[in-house]
């Protein structure tokens, strides 16, 4: 019984051990192709893709939306989030845009921890920091889009992400309770409306702090649907934890930006 002890207590320094020898392998940046380490970002390309995050632009306290001027969000505005926050690891355009593209589309699945670490540094950086004791969950996806891609973007990225912040993930505590539409053509109204009991919780998480992961939030829709399942389960907080976020679309009117 002795010798089970000491190996549960050393299985988090091996796991620390591994880590840091993975993160120091000689690798190629996966955007430029120069000297890196790890399967990460050299320097240069990693502060390309999170530049805008840098740069001092006002941001929704809540969303994480970047707004031209220090006004009002007008996406929360009209959706009253029942999330507490958004934190992205970048804005969803050039290059960023491509890693993500990368990732979903190519089956690159090797992106997903560099993916997860860019977000675990936008963790960091954040005003306030996750609970200690945060579950980490992701967005599911639908049958189809597992069919077609094989797997769940989201997922992989939230595994990394729970792994490199020592926390439990733990994705059977959310599932799909119908098939929706496809929502990459939809307008906001009709996101919001698509997403209405498309997810469910499937037990009572009393006092509990949760991080939903997903690769881009563009209206929110989705982390909203989640986030109302999730405290009517009891959830305490509910964070949204995304890649990227869609940019300011000035000019038109919240509830219809496709």
């Amino acid at each position: 019984m002795a010798y089970l002890s000491i190996w549960r207590e050393s299985i988090p320094r091996l796991k620390q051990g591994i880590r840091y020898c993975t993160q120091h392998i000689p690798s190629d940046c996966p955007l430029c192709r120069c000297s890196a380490r790890g399967g990460r970002l050299c320097d240069s390309c990693r502060l390309w893709v999170t530049q805008s995050m840098n740069s001092g632009q006002p941001r929704c306290p809540v969303c994480c939306l970047a707004l031209p001027q220090a006004e009002p969000c007008p996406d929360c505005a009209s959706l009253q989030p029942a999330y507490d926050k958004v934190i992205a690891a970048f804005d969803y355009h050039e290059p960023g845009d491509l890693l993500i593209h990368r990732l979903k589309s190519q089956r690159n699945f090797s992106m997903a921890p560099m993916l997860a670490g860019l977000l675990v540094q936008a963790i960091q950086r954040a005003p306030l920091s996750l609970a200690k004791n945060t579950i980490v969950l992701c967005v599911p996806a639908s049958r189809a889009s597992v069919l077609r891609r094989g797997f769940n973007p989201a997922a992989a990225v939230a595994r990394s992400l729970a792994s490199q912040l020592d926390l439990p993930y733990q994705p059977q505590l959310l599932r799909r309770a119908r098939e929706g539409a496809k929502q990459a053509h939809l307008s906001r109204t009709e996101r919001a409306r698509s997403t209405q009991s498309l997810y469910a919780c499937t037990g009572y998480i009393p006092g509990a702090h949760i991080a939903v992961v997903d690769d881009v939030l563009t209206t929110g829709s989705t982390l909203q649907g989640i986030a109302r399942q999730l405290r009517a389960a009891g959830a305490a907080s509910v964070c949204g934890l995304v890649l990227a976020r869609t940019p300011y679309r000035p000019g038109v009117y919240p509830l219809d930006v496709v």
